[in-house]
């Protein structure tokens, strides 16, 4: 008597009509793109799921919840960024440090975009999703370039900043490199090629510098 064929399919292979699932970065960076363009509270799982091509199940049943999709998005792209950023080196003068280390984030910027206004919309939102950008990002980030600020400060070359006065100080012109339609109307070139770029970058981080610097020893804590 010849075997009866099953009918089931193989553990782990979608059933027929199943949307194929797509690779770990492309989920990641479709993912990216929605929060981007949406915000949190738009980017409705259905909607991820629409994006992605997959089931409307798969986010929880992949991460467990939109709120955990989200923070692997983050820190899939900030986990480079973060890796990239120049250690600090006593062999470099403070200043140049300071220099190349805001270069840095602004060069970051231009690579990832999308990241950039992932963040200016939760900048404005207290919520949990910026605590962990701030735990996981923003302080390790700026804990690269704190101890060059506490020399430039110590020695006299560098007024005493509050860490919100710097932190926009250094993140504000991020917008300078993010903004291209404006920039373009302001005169960048249409096609502004890497090299570009990165001068712009150099150019930006450079007035920061010049602007803490500035100051000298004038002392612009807060009383």
């Amino acid at each position: 008597m010849s075997a009866r064929v099953k009918s089931g399919r193989r553990p782990g292979r979608p059933g027929a009509g199943t949307p194929a699932v797509p690779e770990e970065r492309n989920v990641l960076q479709r993912g990216l793109e929605a929060f981007a363009e949406l915000g949190y509270d738009r980017a409705s799982a259905r909607e991820l799921a629409r994006r992605l091509g997959v089931s409307h199940n798969f986010i929880n049943d992949r991460y467990g919840s939109k709120a955990a999709f989200w923070r692997a998005v983050v820190d899939c792209a900030l986990g480079v960024q973060l890796a990239r950023l120049p250690r600090p080196d006593t062999a470099v003068d403070e200043a140049e440090q300071l220099r190349r280390f805001i270069a840095d984030l602004y060069w970051n910027a231009v690579e990832t975009p999308l990241m950039g206004r992932l963040m200016v919309d939760e900048f404005s939102r207290d919520t949990e999703r910026l605590d962990h950008l701030y735990e996981h990002y923003i302080v390790p980030t700026f804990e690269l370039v704190r101890p060059a600020v506490e020399r430039l400060v110590t020695s006299g070359r560098m007024a005493p900043v509050p860490a919100d006065v710097l932190f926009f100080a250094i993140m504000g012109p991020v917008s300078g490199m993010l903004e291209v339609p404006l920039a373009r109307r302001l005169g960048r070139l249409e096609n502004a090629s890497p090299r570009q770029l990165a001068t712009t970058a150099e150019s930006l981080a450079q007035l920061v510098v010049n602007g803490l610097l500035g100051a000298g020893s004038g002392d612009l804590a807060r009383t």
